[in-house]
């Protein structure tokens, strides 16, 4: 699973907590008249309800697809990540269902008179305690979902912190060398522009390197820098657009060291024939 950057993964949370926040805020506050000035006003309310839910959910698939799912504990923020998903599509389904009650002025079937204010006034007086309620409805999902995001970034920042002090200890030993691939391969990347995409090979997807310089690097050589957490790819967009690689700090580090030295030509040494053995003189 490709690394990814935990902390910046809490503060997109913390920022998606403060969308969700101010969202309820203006779901709770608002006040329009039934008809068409309540379409104009809940109408971006919804959009917004589900432009955060498309937001969760690439968060939810960015932490899911991650090394953070081997962390411990991991479990339960990506269920909290899952609900939230599940609290702001039902806050868009309240908002739509508010719209829904909400009477339209439009001309009935021929034949059939106009209402007259009378007519008028009773279906906004049915409709409006229908809206208010999928109002108040999608207020709370609103709030839940910001709760939620709150409660996992508390979560990744926990479990960030535990799984650094038990890698500590192994911090310190030395893995083994990077071979001349993978040395070369941690070297094209560094000078930026790598990109980690999905082409399409008669008709199966194929994951590929690309290099600023050209330099090829096979999938399991990028697989192994990533795994030992030398080189990241950025989740948040998809392979088809290309995520980007960046060397890691302890990329870096290594990159510092020597290049690792070629392994010695093994040659057949010819074991010299023991002397005969000369008989002892008398």
């Amino acid at each position: 699973m490709p690394s990814l950057n935990l902390a910046e993964q809490a503060q997109q949370l913390r920022n998606l907590a403060r969308e969700f926040e101010a969202l309820h805020a203006r779901v709770r506050d608002l006040s329009y008249t039934p008809g068409t000035d309540a379409l104009r006003q809940i109408s971006p309310l919804l959009l917004k309800a589900q432009d955060l839910t498309a937001t969760t959910l690439v968060r939810l698939g960015a932490l899911d697809g991650s090394a953070y799912a081997d962390i411990a504990g991991s479990r339960a923020s990506l269920e909290c990540l899952s609900s939230i998903v599940v609290a702001s599509s039902l806050a868009g389904n309240d908002l739509a269902s508010a719209l829904y009650a909400n009477p339209y002025e439009g001309a009935p079937f021929p034949g059939y008179p106009a209402d007259d204010e009378a007519v008028r006034t009773a279906r906004h007086a049915e409709a409006i305690p229908r809206m208010t309620g999928h109002l108040a409805d999608a207020a709370h999902q609103l709030d839940l979902s910001a709760i939620g995001c709150h409660y996992v970034t508390t979560g990744i920042t926990r479990d960030l912190a535990t799984a650094q002090d038990q890698a500590t200890p192994v911090q310190r030993t030395t893995g083994p060398a990077l071979t001349d691939a993978q040395y070369d391969a941690l070297k094209a990347l560094s000078l930026g522009e790598g990109k980690l995409y999905e082409s399409s090979q008669r008709g199966l997807g194929v994951t590929r390197v690309a290099t600023h310089d050209g330099t090829r690097v096979s999938i399991a050589t990028f697989r192994a820098l990533a795994k030992r957490g030398l080189v990241a790819a950025d989740t948040s967009t998809s392979l088809f657009h290309g995520q980007k690689i960046t060397v890691t700090e302890q990329g870096q580090q290594a990159l510092a060291k020597p290049r690792p030295a070629a392994a010695p030509a093994t040659t057949a040494v010819a074991a010299a024939k023991p002397p005969a053995v000369q008989r002892a003189r008398r």
